[in-house]
């Protein structure tokens, strides 16, 4: 997606977009005959949407280098145990021993390198570190689930097995906005392979397990026992691509920095969730997330497939009318009195679909297809959920305060 669909942030330098898979960000931008004070209004907002005390788990490394911080087609997490070549058996009798002894040998941990830019030498040094497991078998590949913030900005990355070895991971494909990547390494080096659970039939109270890598390799294949909390969670995350409400699944098994990617798994050895996030404020014990299987499986099977996930693009920059006081909404946006909510345009790319569409600098975005839009997270969540790439899409706005319907067609990101 690239600098577009993309939420206005003038603090740009806490937010890192990977080139590689959303573009360069540098095609012409259509301007307007929208008032300059605008630029004023956007450089108040503060573009990022952070939940105070939810953190990724990522063990950073390096202050002045640190890793970035945060987040289909139908395929059932048991088909893909069932297709997978060396899964590991697991005792069925419950016991968190035996479950750990033979879910161990998939568990990987993952150092992020990246360059010191503040140093001469041109070593790439780890920045971060984290966990994660190796899910498959496929011809000469081994294929590893973890998070996006775990390996977001890496330059290389170091995978070391249980068997003390290391190995050079290959980043298949990432996507900022569920927070997961696809990791490659040989199929030779690959101890073992975990079992996919479906995290579907979960029930609050069911114990697992969590292993991970906390703190670092130092601590390796820690494992930590607690029950499902929550099966029916969402949290917002501030990624590299702008807030997202992420599904996740609550427990309270100990996660801690560097035990994002690994895996959460069931008393039969299955793994049902992908550790990302956990609540960490004063007063605030046990509220640790992952990722649910049932949502990671098919992100997984398209980020093979593809090395990225499509999804429909307008070809926009946008911020919040929530984050501007209401005063300057009304005077140099010409919103009714008391209109409060709704995604204004920053910046419109040339020869998009909002352009194409006639969206124009200044207007503010209060509908899709008829459903109120109260700001830029909810706009994304309704375009990525609810719209397919070729799709139309009614947009409702407010423009020198007259209220206006357009059609748009939606298009991939080249």
């Amino acid at each position: 997606m690239g600098y577009y669909d993309q939420q206005t942030n003038t603090n740009q330098e806490n937010q890192e977009i990977t080139p590689s898979r959303y573009g360069d960000g540098k095609k012409p931008v259509k301007q307007s005959r929208w008032k300059p004070v605008l630029s004023s209004i956007t450089s108040g907002v503060v573009g990022g949407m952070i939940v105070l005390g939810v953190y990724p788990m990522i063990e950073d490394k390096q202050e002045e280098t640190p890793a970035s911080q945060s987040a289909p087609n139908e395929q059932t997490a048991s088909q893909t145990a069932a297709n997978s070549d060396n899964v590991t058996s697991v005792s069925k009798s419950g016991s968190v021993a035996d479950v750990a002894e033979n879910l161990s040998p998939s568990i990987v941990g993952i150092s992020n390198l990246q360059q010191n830019k503040q140093s001469f030498s041109d070593a790439a040094k780890e920045a971060g570190s984290g966990s994660g497991v190796i899910f498959k078998k496929e011809g000469n590949d081994a294929f590893i689930l973890t998070n996006n913030h775990v390996v977001e900005g890496a330059e290389s990355l170091d995978i070391s097995l249980s068997n003390g070895e290391k190995a050079k991971g290959k980043l298949v494909g990432a996507d900022a906005l569920t927070d997961l990547a696809v990791l490659r390494i040989d199929a030779a080096e690959a101890p073992g392979v975990a079992p996919i659970g479906d995290s579907s039939k979960l029930r609050a109270g069911e114990s697992v397990i969590a292993i991970g890598n906390p703190l670092g390799i130092e601590f390796s294949r820690t494992v930590t026992e607690g029950i499902i909390s929550g099966t029916d969670r969402s949290i917002q995350i501030d990624t590299s691509q702008g807030p997202w409400e992420l599904n996740v699944l609550q427990t309270d098994a100990a996660i801690n920095p560097g035990n994002s990617g690994g895996p959460l798994i069931n008393m039969s050895g299955e793994v049902i969730g992908i550790n990302s996030l956990k609540i960490s404020q004063s007063g605030v014990e046990g509220l640790g997330f992952a990722i649910p299987s049932s949502d990671v499986m098919p992100i997984a099977e398209q980020l093979m497939e593809k090395g990225q996930i499509d999804r429909p693009f307008l070809g926009i920059s946008m911020g919040d009318i929530e984050q501007i006081p209401p005063q300057a909404a009304a005077e140099e946006l010409g919103l009714p009195e008391g209109m409060t909510t709704g995604v204004y345009l920053d910046k419109i790319q040339s020869g998009s679909p909002a352009d194409q569409g006639g969206l124009e600098r200044g207007d503010v975005i209060t509908a899709l297809d008829g459903k109120k839009i109260k700001n830029s997270s909810e706009l994304r969540k309704y375009l990525y959920e609810s719209k397919s790439v070729g799709d139309t899409l009614k947009v409702t706005v407010y423009r020198d305060g007259s209220k206006q319907d357009l059609t748009l067609k939606l298009t991939a990101q080249e």
